[in-house]
């Protein structure tokens, strides 16, 4: 005889007919034990690290990623929980091809010249080719399912600085889907005009920094590079000191050019003049890189004797979008 199980009064269980337990996974956590997974350490927090120029020198095309993944407790190569870092190096005529899991895919050409040529979705869905030149201080970003090849003109040898969300998707357990943005390049020459007219403003000694960030038509209310990440290029002038300053997104901070002496100090509190408690201190070199755990306050110094300039790619496009941001700044003097 059929039975509905619409029809009958409660739950139905055939002789014979095998149960599942779905509880299994479930886990049930004390709130005041749980609610900060990072003090208690259940998640590894985000390290300050640095990352030498001597990890792109010397000959052999390669991609050398700067990889935090062990730290972060994470099975994927991560540099942050949401970005990877690498250095492209690419000897004279060379060519290496990237197809990463991510939605961004951001390179600042370090040194040399050469080019990228893409085959990529578009928003309409048909694919798209181009070829992206690109010379020193020149930035391109590329969208979601690119298979692209990065050439070396013959003459010399090239340096990119990748940045990609891939950690990101990995964690989410998803793919790359339907592009945000198209392939765009920021030429060097253009970025640093309009950095050097904010250098210019007479208001400029009193900003907390002197930097312009690159945005796109296709994000106009995260005003970022990408939909998940912003990109910051500034300038720390002589004898300048950037006030301490928090974000929660994590930094991580490529220096374009600088001369010994300028540092960055880390470190979780301010005293009452506003001034980093017990900091720690990250020396910056030329074409070398560091992380900027989020929430921590940090300030930039310029001891040097010239001007400095720093590139920082943070997931602060995914951040903006999410309201979750929360940028502050110690107060003036700090």
């Amino acid at each position: 005889m059929a039975i509905d199980a619409h029809d009958a009064p409660g739950p139905v269980v055939l002789v014979g007919e095998p149960t599942e337990d779905w509880s299994g996974d479930a886990r049930y956590h004390e709130y005041s034990a749980a609610a900060d997974p990072v003090g208690s350490g259940a998640i590894p927090p985000v390290p300050v690290e640095r990352f030498p120029a001597d990890l792109h020198r010397g000959p052999g095309s390669r991609l050398v990623a700067l990889d935090l993944s062990a730290g972060l407790g994470v099975q994927y190569p991560a540099t942050s929980p949401a970005l990877l870092a690498a250095f492209v190096v690419l000897d004279p005529g060379d060519t290496l091809t990237t197809h990463p899991d991510a939605t961004s895919e951001l390179y600042y050409c370090i040194e040399g010249s050469g080019s990228s040529t893409f085959v990529a979705g578009t928003p309409g869905g048909a694919p798209a080719t181009g070829t992206v030149p690109w010379a020193p201080g020149d930035v391109v970003v590329l969208p979601a399912g690119c298979t692209t090849e990065h050439t070396a003109e013959v003459g010399g040898r090239a340096v990119l600085y990748r940045v990609t969300d891939a950690p990101l998707l990995a964690y989410l357990g998803v793919i790359p889907g339907t592009p945000r943005f198209a392939p765009t390049r920021y030429e060097a020459a253009t970025s640093l005009a309009r950095l050097a007219e904010v250098e210019r403003h007479p208001d400029a000694a009193n900003r907390s920094r002197v930097s312009i960030l690159l945005g796109n038509a296709a994000h106009p209310q995260t005003l970022t590079v990408t939909h998940t990440m912003w990109a910051m290029l500034g300038v720390l002038p002589t004898d300048r000191v950037q006030r301490a300053h928090r974000h929660q997104s994590v930094a991580l901070d490529l220096i374009t050019a600088c001369a010994p002496g300028c540092y960055t100090l880390v470190g979780p509190a301010l005293d009452d003049a506003g001034r980093i408690v017990d900091p720690v201190r990250v020396d910056w070199e030329g074409a070398g890189a560091f992380v900027t755990p989020p929430g921590l306050w940090h300030s930039h110094h310029n001891e040097s004797g010239a001007p400095a300039y720093l590139l920082p790619i943070q997931d602060a496009g995914l951040h903006t979008y999410l309201r979750s941001l929360d940028i502050r700044f110690a107060p003036s003097g700090g």
